[in-house]
């Protein structure tokens, strides 16, 4: 294996450890891709200005999200079917951000449950509700999330609907995959993949089968998640759990200024400016073009977060120079996992808060708190 320098380095090993089905998964979007592109492509337009003679001594990347000490503006984003790219990988990714001193977000479609995670780590963790019809499942996952000690509900608002993503279609995505002929001459070539799946019990969406009426094994679960994700979400629904949660509540999703400004009036603690990674509308805006006009809108009445394109600490610069107070990181953490485990989600981090940390020396400031605007040179448009 040659040195590992970049989060590019670790999506090329992933891709050749991972079955393909999960690693397509993970590294694609919907349609023609177009969204999933501009994410990265759109932060590549931005520019620094370097400043030099400037003394480099002393910097920190410390501040906080939510009210939370994290060690750099960085935060795992949920991400489902996180322990198809390595066996266990929602618990291993939850103790690499622990020991990191990050956020880790576990997603309601996660391979690991809720109490999977709880039990292997100390630190409260961040758990993301996808909002069902069944309302008895969806208010039995907050009670589960309470119990467990998280210490943050994140509220997904745009995957009512599912956008298509071809490659899941034609590769016939499952967890576990079905033996099919092609799927079983894939795994062949994945043998680290296949050891690691011998060795645990978790296979499926273990915040589900068990704890959903009527869903007991992969035939039923597909049956319910294929009907469950509720159209009918509305900013009622999310004042309602928002009361039921009752503790600091994060609203995922969030592309256009007036929805900043409803998540606002509903008592939010943050909101995530997010187009979920490219996967759902397809011609959307990236991420970091959205986050300006939604920061004109509400200012610091809330606190904004953003995540979709960043591979590097340099994408996390210029979001923290633009006004996030935090970003997230789903793909680069996932690459990690999926082509060294815990010790690569260990390295993506190493890696990110290397970048941020040089990047923002060179920028001429010693504190991550002290980045703005003044350090970037902005496009006339994105």
């Amino acid at each position: 294996m040659s040195t590992i320098t970049c989060i590019e380095d670790l999506r090329v090993l992933a891709k050749s450890r991972v079955p393909r089905m999960f690693y397509d998964y993970a590294d694609s979007g919907s349609w023609t891709e177009s969204t999933y592109r501009a994410n990265t492509t759109d932060f590549e337009k931005i520019r620094l200005r370097q400043r030099v003679a400037v003394n480099m001594e002393g910097r920190s990347t410390r501040t906080s999200m939510i009210g939370e000490d994290v060690a750099m503006p960085v935060a795992c984003a949920p991400t489902g079917l996180t322990g198809m790219q390595h066996a266990d990988g929602e618990i291993l990714a939850a103790k690499a951000c622990e020991a990191f001193g990050v956020p880790f977000t576990l997603s309601t479609m996660s391979i690991c449950s809720i109490e999977d995670v709880a039990a292997a780590t100390k630190r409260p963790f961040w758990f993301q509700l996808y909002v069902m019809r069944d309302w008895d499942f969806t208010k039995n996952l907050i009670e589960r999330a309470k119990s467990a000690g998280c210490s943050a509900l994140v509220v997904t608002v745009d995957l009512q609907i599912l956008g298509q993503r071809h490659k899941d279609i034609k590769n016939g995505l499952s967890a576990p995959p079905k033996p099919t002929l092609a799927n079983m001459s894939n795994l062949a070539t994945k043998p680290r993949w296949c050891l690691g799946m011998l060795g645990t019990q978790r296979r499926t969406f273990r915040n589900i089968v068990g704890h959903a009426k009527g869903v007991t094994n992969m035939n039923s679960l597909s049956n319910w998640t294929a009907e469950q994700f509720d159209p009918r979400l509305s900013w009622v629904d999310i004042a309602r759990i928002k009361e039921m949660w009752g503790g600091k509540l994060i609203i995922k999703g969030i592309l256009d200024p007036d929805d900043a400004e409803l998540a606002l009036k509903i008592g939010a603690d943050a909101i995530i400016v997010s187009n979920h990674g490219g996967r759902q509308l397809d011609g959307a805006i990236s991420s970091i073009a959205a986050l300006q006009p939604i920061l004109d809108r509400v200012g610091d009445s809330i606190e904004v977060h953003m995540d979709g394109g960043i591979r590097s600490g340099q994408d996390v610069l210029k979001a923290v120079s633009l006004g996030a107070k935090g970003t997230y990181i789903g793909r680069a953490f996932l690459y990690g996992l999926g082509a060294m485990g815990q010790e690569g989600v260990t390295k993506a981090l190493q890696i990110i808060h290397k970048e941020l940390d040089l990047t923002m020396a060179f920028c001429g400031l010693r504190d991550v708190k002290a980045l703005s605007r003044d350090i970037l040179i902005m496009p006339e448009r994105m």
